[in-house]
């Protein structure tokens, strides 16, 4: 399995309400010419598209003109540039919702078939914590229970397109080969300079470059407000998590710290004994003992 390297972080910290990806593929051509990529076929014409939008996924039905899905196949695409093994239950949600829409008008309770278009459920990752370039996400493995033969299964495959992951995938698909390229270096600059310079430079050597020229000219202050979003909310939630796991790991040390001044108490040490020995401060020490004099 290839994994792709770790980027450098970006510094930075608000919340943003779009992102570059979904602005990007709004577009029926780009959309058109990623599914191709992703499925491996050759369809040419992006009115065949219907797009629907719900909770930052994609929902892809290609249809023909008898408003059928081609290949009775339902796409659905999200963006992630934070890892989540939660996605496939997330996905389920929204297949449900989906399913809901398309068929509230036939006739549940017959005895004919309802036909519903079979999902491929698709994450596109750019996150900078490393991850492999492709995995699979299964809802079995959020089960409580695990079972060989579980009743509903849920498998949503995350695809890593970070600059030089998926080479593949990315010779066939031009704005997604692009959009890595553009993503790799406001990540890039961001390590250098002020965030807002990182995303100008980045945008003027696109632009200059034509990677994503088009895209970047039609949208520059957009995109380049999106991207200094995008790029804050990332560190914001890496802020977080690594707060997190520290305090997780302050919690660990004092329940181990405790439990060795209960076990120096019980050998009758004292309070100047027991710090000495763990090298603690009294005062630290002090307020230990007063939590579990106060839990006794």
């Amino acid at each position: 399995m290839t994994y792709c390297t770790k980027q450098k972080e970006t510094p930075a910290g608000r919340n943003f309400k779009s992102r570059i990806f979904e602005m990007l593929y709004s577009d029926r051509r780009e959309l058109l010419d990623l599914y191709n990529a992703v499925n491996g076929t050759a369809y040419t014409d992006p009115e065949l598209l219907e797009i629907n939008t719900l909770e930052n996924a994609v929902y892809m039905a290609m249809h023909n003109d008898v408003s059928f899905v081609i290949d009775m196949r339902l796409s659905l695409y999200e963006h992630q540039s934070t890892y989540s093994p939660n996605l496939p239950l997330r996905y389920l949600f929204y297949v449900s919702d989906l399913y809901s829409l398309m068929t509230k008008e036939m006739n549940l309770y017959g005895t004919k078939k309802v036909r519903i278009p079979a999902p491929r459920f698709v994450i596109f990752y750019n996150g900078q914590a490393i991850q492999p370039e492709q995995q699979v996400l299964k809802l079995s493995e959020l089960y409580s229970v695990q079972e060989d033969d579980c009743a509903l299964e849920l498998e949503a495959i995350m695809l890593n397109i970070n600059k030089g992951c998926n080479q593949r995938l990315m010779e066939s698909c031009k704005s997604l080969r692009e959009y890595a390229e553009y993503t790799a270096r406001v990540r890039k600059y961001a390590g250098t300079m002020e965030l807002d310079d990182a995303v100008e430079r980045a945008i003027n050597e696109c632009i200059r470059e034509g990677i994503l020229s088009e895209f970047l000219r039609k949208n520059r202050a957009e995109a380049k407000k999106v991207s200094i979003y995008e790029y804050d909310a990332e560190k914001h939630i890496r802020m977080e998590r690594d707060e997190a796991r520290e305090e997780g790991r302050e919690e660990g040390r004092e329940q181990m710290l405790t439990e060795q001044i209960k076990k120096k108490l019980a050998k009758g040490k004292s309070l100047r004994q027991i710090a000495e020995e763990l090298e603690e401060e009294e005062e630290h020490v002090g307020r230990l003992l007063e939590k579990i004099n106060h839990m006794s």
